[in-house]
């Protein structure tokens, strides 16, 4: 499998160096500044509206609910902060068990731990990278009790209270699935859409299907505020809620500072959502440019044998936030990743499963999680940057914000 590792490395170099010109160094996912960035962002200096209040602001929450298909949107300073305040909105409680995935950066299991939660990690499916349905509703038949509390972890006699499924890597979860097994059994549902805006579930939005969705704007996103999210929910309660729990739970009055709960200063700065208007209108552009570098990547490992193109479920839409290469085994992908970035060709691994993680390592999880040790043992991502469709007249080498995931 090695000379599949040293051919695939070749193949994308060719294409990347020779075909597309790419020279220097090409980076996993960049940035592309393209639209009205500047123009906006100026608007915020000229007039001074660069704090946590702001017209941007209120902008951002109007146009990514709407790219979602949801009714309201509460702008935040990062995922991993909405998937926080959404969890707490959803009155999941200290003590309770939120089921993860897996496989997922290290954000979606963080945010649960802040809130006070314990993550209950299961297993995926190898088609869409998702929770698995049916593992999940086995899990739930045969280690888990319903009762006067709701569903209890027979194990830990712990509480499960919601379901945190993730678009990893911008391909969609079964969504009508797991939300159908998660409302069967009075569990909240809270949607880790932050690789995933523009990315379609049987033709509905990622991120609107759950009672809430966060959405991640993370320098290394497919859109950026070079950091931020938003929270999104069709209900007006809960985003009501949500917008008070962010804004440091403060009781509105003329003068006096007054808080009736614990909130958080969680507030996206009108400069940065100013980026963020920017960088939305040109969504439909960039995805429909990384679909057709998705396009390119499959038609290039087509022929190979033991190397393929992670491609989208069936029925759904991907933004193909970043590409994924599947080897046939652990010794191939290493060999790859090996050449390419020896070649200034940035590719990585797979996030390492969070419950081998020291940090979750004694959180519960379901017996199986095959599926999750065989992707993460072959897979690597490559690069999947927007500008890299772009007519090469017109780049201009834009400045790489490097990150994590949410």
């Amino acid at each position: 499998m090695s000379d599949a590792a040293a051919q695939a490395a070749d193949l994308l170099a060719g294409l990347l160096r020779h075909e597309m010109g790419h020279t220097g160094r090409v980076a996993l996912h960049e940035p592309s500044f393209e639209g009205h960035e500047w123009d906006y962002v100026k608007d915020c200096l000229d007039t001074g509206w660069v704090s946590s209040v702001g017209a941007y602001v209120e902008k951002i929450e109007t146009m990514t609910a709407r790219a979602c298909g949801a009714g309201h949107g509460v702008a935040v300073v990062n995922g991993t902060a909405g998937l926080h305040a959404a969890l707490i909105g959803l009155g999941v409680a200290p003590g309770d068990l939120v089921v993860c995935p897996a496989l997922t950066f290290v954000a979606t299991a963080n945010a649960v731990s802040q809130a006070g939660a314990q993550p209950l990690f299961v297993d995926i499916t190898p088609d869409t990278l998702g929770i698995d349905p049916d593992k999940l509703d086995g899990f739930f038949e045969t280690a888990c009790d319903a009762s006067d509390k709701g569903l209890v972890h027979r194990a830990t006699g712990r509480q499960v209270t919601a379901v945190l499924p993730v678009h990893v890597f911008g391909h969609p979860a079964d969504m009508t699935a797991l939300c159908a097994i998660a409302r069967a059994r009075g569990l909240a549902v809270l949607e880790d859409a932050a690789e995933a805006l523009g990315s379609r579930h049987l033709g509905k939005a990622c991120g609107g299907f759950g009672d809430a969705g966060v959405i991640s704007f993370n320098g290394n996103k497919t859109v950026t505020t070079g950091g931020g999210g938003v929270i999104v929910t069709d209900d007006a309660a809960l985003a009501g809620r949500l917008k008070h729990l962010t804004t440091t739970a403060r009781v509105a009055d003329r003068l006096w500072f007054d808080h009736d709960s614990i909130g958080f200063n969680y507030r996206m700065p009108n400069i940065n959502a100013a980026l963020g208007c920017a960088q939305l209108e040109m969504l439909d552009t960039f995805i429909d440019r990384k679909r057709r570098l998705a396009d390119r990547y499959d038609a290039l490992f087509a022929g190979l044998d033991g190397v393929r193109l992670f491609g989208e479920p069936a029925g759904d839409a991907s933004n193909y936030w970043l590409n994924a290469l599947l080897f046939a085994d652990e010794t191939a992908r290493d060999r790859f990743l090996e050449l390419t970035n020896a070649n200034s060709i940035e590719t990585r691994p797979c996030w390492r499963l969070i419950p081998d993680t020291a940090a979750y390592a004694a959180a519960p999880r379901a017996d199986d999680l095959s599926a999750a040790r065989d992707i993460v043992a072959r897979l690597v991502n490559i690069p999947s940057g927007p500008g890299l469709m772009k007519d090469r007249s017109q780049a201009n080498g834009t400045p790489r914000l490097a990150g994590g995931s949410h």
